[in-house]
Order: C-alpha cells, then sequence, then structure tokens
C-alpha cells in the first residue's frame, strides 16, 4: 500500500472510526458524512480541515477523488432489539446506499459495523455480504465485543472487513482492476452461520465477572497498569451515580458515545490490513 490510505468515513458519529484507523497508520480520512449537530461539532473540532456532508444519498462524489476504504457503522435501528426490528423496512435502512457508494467509488477495502442482532435478519448481514461479493469483494464477518481490547464491558458488535484484492492503483494513484473479479476463497457467500466470534479469535475478549469483588479487582488492577504506562488499557468508571448533575449537553454526550463504535477495535482491524492478516 502507499504511504496514505484515503478514508469515506460514513455515519461518523464523533468519529470514532477515523480515530482508530489513524491510530493504526498512515490512514487519512478525506471526508465524513454525519447529519446530527453535535457529532458534527465534535468532528470539526478534532478534524477542522475535513469536509461533513450530512446526507448519505447526496455525498458528491466525483469530489472525493480517490477512495482507499469507506467505512461505517450504517444505522443499527432496523435491527436494534431496543427498537422495533422491522429490519429492511426500515427507511433508516441505508445499507443499500452505503453499497451503492461502495459501487460508485470502488475502494480496495470495506468496513462495517452493527448490532450483534443484525447477524440473524433476513435482509441483515447476508444481504450485506451478498452485496459485496456481486460487486468483486471478499467479505468476512466477525463478532467482536468491547471487552476484546479490555474495555471493562462486553458490547458484542459485528464487523465487516471486505477487500476487493483485484483493484491496484496505477501510477497516478487511481484504481484499476485486475483480472475478473473474485469472490470469497471458500466460493460461496458467507452468511450468519459462518460469522467468526471473537471469543474463538486471537482477540479473546473476557466474559465480565459478576462477582462484583472480582470486577472491582480487576479495574484496580487496570488503574494501576494504567497509571505505570502499561497499556493500552481503560480507566475503570468512577464509583458516581448515572446522572451527572451540571454537565454541559449532557443529554448529547451519552448519546453520542453510545452510538460511537470503539476506536481499539477499529485500530486493531487497521493493523490487521496493514500487515496483511485480513487480505
Amino acid at each position: 500500500m502507499e504511504s496514505e490510505i484515503r478514508v469515506l468515513d460514513l455515519f461518523s458519529g464523533i468519529g470514532g472510526f477515523s480515530l482508530g484507523l489513524e491510530r493504526a497508520g498512515p490512514f487519512r480520512t478525506v471526508a465524513f458524512c454525519e447529519r446530527e449537530p453535535f457529532p458534527q461539532a465534535v468532528l470539526r473540532k478534532h478534524w477542522p480541515e475535513v469536509p461533513i456532508y450530512d446526507d448519505v444519498r447526496t455525498i458528491p462524489t466525483d469530489e472525493l477523488g480517490r477512495i482507499d476504504l469507506i467505512c461505517g457503522g450504517f444505522p443499527c435501528q432496523p435491527w436494534s432489539v431496543a427498537g422495533q426490528q422491522r429490519g429492511a423496512e426500515d427507511d433508516r435502512d441505508l445499507w443499500p446506499v452505503m453499497a451503492s457508494l461502495i459501487e460508485k467509488l470502488r475502494p480496495q477495502w470495506v468496513i462495517g459495523e452493527n448490532v450483534r442482532g443484525f447477524v440473524n435478519e433476513l435482509l441483515g448481514l447476508q444481504r450485506s455480504l451478498s452485496d459485496l461479493e456481486s460487486l468483486g469483494y471478499q467479505a468476512v464477518p466477525f463478532v467482536i465485543p468491547a471487552c476484546a481490547v479490555d474495555a471493562p464491558h462486553r458490547r458484542d458488535r459485528v464487523w465487516i472487513v471486505a477487500h476487493a484484492p483485484q483493484l491496484q492503483r496505477d501510477g497516478s494513484g487511481e484504481h484499476t482492476e485486475q483480472g475478473e473479479r473474485q469472490v470469497s476463497q471458500s466460493g460461496k457467500r458467507g452468511g450468519a452461520g459462518d460469522v467468526a466470534h471473537a471469543d474463538d479469535t486471537r482477540l479473546q475478549g473476557r466474559q465480565e465477572a459478576g462477582d462484583i469483588s472480582r470486577k472491582r479487582a480487576r479495574q484496580n488492577k487496570q488503574l494501576e497498569r494504567c497509571r505505570d504506562g502499561k497499556g493500552p488499557t481503560w480507566l475503570p468508571e468512577p464509583g458516581v451515580g448515572r446522572v451527572a448533575h451540571g454537565v454541559s449537553r449532557r443529554v448529547d454526550r451519552l448519546k453520542a458515545l453510545g452510538n460511537a463504535v470503539v476506536p481499539q477495535v477499529v485500530e486493531q482491524i487497521g493493523r490487521a490490513i496493514l500487515n496483511g492478516t485480513i487480505k
């Protein structure tokens, strides 16, 4: 890969994807797409030079230049157990729009994220894998929880990592297709039964201990490691109530955090792309 990997970050939220990728290596976000005002303000603070589009349906793709990677946690409301689970019938089902951008921009890499319930929905994971395969991508789904990167909570999420190895760059940096489109190495479309779970991989997540004393001891150990500079690790939550009075825009902040991806997971995916672990 070239020294700079150009990223289009869709459904950006507060920038968890871009933060994780930048920590991994030479990934550079060239455009965000986010419609909510509070996350937009966060993006402008940390990436002041990067344009933000507010509608994924109207992104001016001809102004973006070369895109090497498209990432996005496409809306989870159609699949979330916290909602009505209307799936593809929900007007917030924006995977088809993301797939259309992938088809038009032809990046070498795609990273998608959604909730755990997305795996078993009729037009959830199966549809996404089928669409990516039809566009010439080899796509692998994983279930990776936040605790796989030492966060003190579970937070299962489905991650789709797709690669089109036949898309190579010529000397000008433009994508060129080499040979016929390739399908997955198994020769068949992936499905819910083919999901790799982090519990069965090198990024094995720990189940939170049910015993309060064990959990507290683990958090204390994490705090000691962090203080000693032996990270990466997570600070334990302070022993305060869930309602923090007097905090500016508390509701907006909590909503943004709840919708965000875990940057440390994205960082590991980015590193796997760079070192060839994912092909």
